[in-house]
């Protein structure tokens, strides 16, 4: 008995040392003997052709060359609900050893906060890397919608194309129709913000609500020259340089108790295009992709490239997105409410 209890002792051992010792040679390896000849999955939360996507392509072609290790940033799209469905993923199920990282809806580490459904995660967890661009996003109405500023909105209707009850698309007219009393009709279930644009020029919805101004001008500042489409508000906590005469949705709050529920929903535009890692990816990992990110915003040949295909650059490090999530998190229960109110489908 005693030398079979031995034998099984042994062999649970064995097991235990096959099992762990393969992850902690991983765990010991510096960061460049890690990322040394390995693929990365860089995971879109979106459809291809969009902004979003588009974004990632140009930041994976030159962000591997400032990783230790210099590995190949592998574009990966997986759509769905928003990039909520990339969030999730991200969360519980990608790797954590720094080898998938990715980019989502600046508004969806807030979904926990606002929506409470279908989110599988604790933003204030996540890896942060960083943002491309502190962004300002529009409410666009295309020039036959009948709309032709801000203000028509509270007694006309306009008809939006959404991409899922977590995105920008969806929660923003929302957010605006339940504080301020706007009349946005959304039609949900679009892929991706290129699927909203398409169904803008069929005809099928009137215009867009959570666009970010950077994406307008590189995609579609043609339809702005020949005035097919007007730019009714600026969605943001600041306004943008180029648009000194477009009034800012923070005008239109008639108490201090709406204006902290805008600023709560559009402080996300400060973290414009977020690149986030899983949970509990090594410090040392984390701190390298995080230089790297922002050594990529500083590239020459990245800028050049951003600079040939209108690419918004006006980064934001890891650390900052880190603070910003868990300030919003910090927001007074009561305005929490109010705002997730707004923010609800109805």
């Amino acid at each position: 008995m005693g030398i079979l209890r031995h034998r099984i002792v042994r062999v649970i051992a064995a097991a235990l040392v096959a099992v762990i010792a393969p992850a902690a040679i991983v765990l010991a390896q510096s960061v460049e003997e890690f990322y040394k000849n390995r693929d990365m999955d860089l995971y879109v939360g979106y459809s291809t052709g969009g902004a979003y996507d588009f974004y990632a392509r140009v930041i994976g072609r030159h962000m591997g060359a400032h990783i230790p290790g210099n590995p190949t940033l592998v574009p990966k799209n997986m759509e769905g609900a928003g990039s909520l469905r990339l969030a999730n993923y991200l969360y519980r199920v990608a790797p954590q050893d720094g080898s998938a990282i990715g980019t989502i809806g600046r508004g969806i580490a807030f979904d926990p906060l606002l929506i409470g459904q279908g989110d599988a995660f604790d933003a204030q967890k996540f890896s942060w890397i960083g943002s491309a661009n502190n962004e300002v996003s529009v409410c666009v109405a295309m020039k036959d919608s009948g709309i032709t500023k801000f203000e028509d909105l509270f007694t006309k209707e306009l008809t939006v194309g959404g991409t899922g009850a977590s995105a920008d698309t969806d929660q923003f007219p929302r957010v605006l129709n339940g504080v301020l009393g706007t009349h946005f009709k959304i039609v949900e279930g679009y892929p991706g913000g290129n699927d909203v644009v398409l169904a803008m020029e069929r005809g099928e919805v009137k215009g867009r609500c959570g666009w970010s101004w950077s994406s307008v001008k590189t995609t579609h500042k043609d339809w702005l020259d020949d005035k097919r489409m007007i730019v009714l508000v600026q969605l943001s906590l600041t306004k943008h340089p180029e648009m000194p005469d477009v009034p800012l949705i923070t005008d239109y709050a008639k108490t201090d108790e709406q204006r902290q529920i805008l600023k709560m929903i559009f402080a996300r535009n400060v973290m414009g295009r977020p690149y986030v890692a899983p949970p509990n990816l090594p410090a040392d990992r984390l701190a390298a992709l995080r230089q790297a990110f922002m050594d990529t915003m500083k590239d020459k040949d990245f800028l050049a490239e951003a600079d040939k295909t209108r690419l918004e650059v006006n980064p934001v490090s890891g650390a900052d997105v880190e603070k910003l999530v868990k300030d919003v998190y910090a927001t007074p229960p009561d305005i929490v409410a109010k705002a997730k109110a707004a923010a609800a489908t109805k």
